[in-house]
């Protein structure tokens, strides 16, 4: 067996000096306190303590290491410094690693303190911070994707990623002004307002209203001192662009009430702006154009000058009052020219209605006469083509020409329509006595014949029309008796004679 051993040297006197050095020098973070007393087991548990800090610590994180690693760590810095102290109070001079310079060891672990843990922390400061500009770069690059991913779409649907962006804009420029991030903030919103104002320089006036109102109101979100040059840079564009998106659209279809507030939005907002002065002008121009369309589309415009007179009606009255009326106007002569275009394109279920609603509509006009006529022809012209060969004018029956009786042999009142040289309408009262003639004896002439009774039996109406070709159509409504029936006749007037018209109805058994 080997020989024992060697017992530890006997413990010095206390040694205060020695026991602060030694205490010191543990917190240097690297255990050298143990180190000088050669306890190398305790100094290796200080060398792991100080790598599983540098492990958690880095690399270096904005928030900085965790609090909890930092409270740990620094119980056992304390923890070991006291034990450090306690055993280099009464340890051995032989005992210590620089027996011979003692008195530097004091001077040395204040140095370390000073040097180790203070240059650690200056370092890991430094680290800190630039981790804290990466993270606020990386801030700002995602912003500037999120602007570079919602350029080319609608701003109305991608508004919620470009506001996004923008408060990460206000935060780097105001709350870190100073990062390298924060100087580039006056830059990216430069970029941000070319973004987001793109369909104004393409001309899309309507795309640009609402992305124009939103970089107009930057202000109210963004310091004014990083906006610099852009604010009120969107006043002129959103003024133009309300004008074009207003004068373009008055008269499309769903168009009616946002070009009504386009141009209510320029009248109010902008009421000094040459767009503004233009405003009374284009549009009257618009409506000339429209008014000169009648002749080749008289239905299609007639129903966009309503639309026109909708956004006019919206505008304030006292200056534009007399665009409306000159708009009601267009929109009279769009009615009558459309009723006119259905009887020449023989549409005649579409004429009757078109001229019956203008004849209503506009009972004082010069062209009503004709609007009722042209009217009467379509319905008659439903039975009879031929009553559609031209179209009617205005004339009625004046009392001159030659005389017609038109008498009322059937149940129920009559109505004839005629049109000719003139045009019109009447009603006969009904026979009370009257009923429908058998079709087996009227056309073989066997039987009572129509009208045949007592003159004074059958109700009158006596018409005065000029010569010439006349188409007409009796209407007899329903009754108990009898169904109710339209028939189509042709008549020809001529010069010397005079009618009688005996109207009636057949039925089979």
């Amino acid at each position: 067996m080997g020989a024992p051993p060697p017992p530890p040297p006997p413990p010095g006197p206390a040694n205060p000096a020695q026991a602060v050095a030694t205490g010191l020098l543990n917190l240097s973070c690297l255990g050298l306190g143990y180190v000088l007393l050669k306890h190398w087991k305790s100094a290796a548990l200080c060398w792991a303590a100080t790598v599983a800090l540098l492990v958690v610590a880095l690399p270096a994180d904005p928030d900085g290491i965790p609090l909890g690693a930092l409270v740990a760590y620094g119980i056992f810095l304390l923890a070991v410094a006291a034990d450090g102290a306690r055993r280099g109070l009464r340890a051995a001079p032989e005992a210590l690693a620089l027996p011979g310079r003692r008195g530097l060891v004091l001077p040395v672990a204040l140095a370390l303190l000073l040097v180790v843990p203070g240059g650690g922390s200056l370092a890991y400061g430094a680290a800190r911070d630039e981790a804290v500009e990466q993270a606020l770069l990386d801030r700002l690059a995602a912003a500037d994707a999120q602007v570079k991913q919602s350029e080319g779409q609608s701003f109305t649907s991608v508004e919620s990623t470009y506001k996004q962006a923008l408060a990460t804009y206000q935060d780097l420029g105001t709350e870190h002004a100073g990062s390298r991030a924060g100087k580039q903030v006056p830059d990216r919103l430069a970029t941000y307002y070319k973004t987001v104002a793109a369909p104004y320089d393409k001309k899309d006036y309507c795309s640009a209203v609402p992305a124009l109102k939103h970089l107009r109101a930057l202000p109210d979100t963004v310091d004014r001192k990083l906006l610099g040059s852009l604010v009120g840079k969107a006043d002129e564009p959103l003024a133009e662009s309300w004008f074009e998106c207003g004068t373009r659209t008055v008269g499309l279809a769903g168009a009616e009430t946002t070009a009504g507030e386009h141009l209510n939005a320029l009248l109010g907002t902008f009421p000094q702006s040459p767009f503004t002065q233009k405003i009374e002008p284009t549009l009257r121009a618009n409506l000339s154009e429209r008014d000169k369309k009648l002749a080749v589309a008289p239905c299609d415009t007639a129903t966009e000058l309503r639309r026109f007179d909708t956004t006019v009606a919206l505008l304030p009255s006292a200056t534009f009052a007399a665009l409306g009326r000159d708009t009601k106007g267009a929109i009279q002569r769009g009615d009558f020219a459309c009723g006119i275009d259905h009887f020449k394109k023989k549409e005649y279920s579409e004429a009757v209605s078109a001229m019956d609603d203008y004849a209503k509509a506009y009972p004082s006009s010069p062209q009503t006469a004709q609007a009722r006529n042209v009217a009467i022809a379509a319905e008659i012209a439903q039975e009879s083509p031929a009553a559609g060969t031209k179209v009617p004018s205005g004339a009625t029956a004046d009392g001159s020409g030659m005389v017609m009786v038109v008498s009322n042999d059937g149940p129920g009142e009559v109505e004839l329509l005629y049109t000719g040289p003139v045009t019109g309408r009447i009603t006969i009262p009904a026979c009370a006595t009257c009923r429908s003639y058998s079709t087996l004896i009227v056309p073989r002439g066997g039987g009572p014949k129509p009208c045949s009774g007592p003159s004074s039996k059958y109700p009158k109406r006596t018409l005065t029309l000029p010569p010439g070709n006349y188409q007409m159509l009796q209407k007899r409504d329903g009754s108990g008796a009898s169904s109710g029936m339209r028939k189509p006749s042709a008549t020809k007037i001529e010069s010397g004679y005079s009618y009688t018209n005996c109207l009636y109805v057949t039925s089979g058994f």
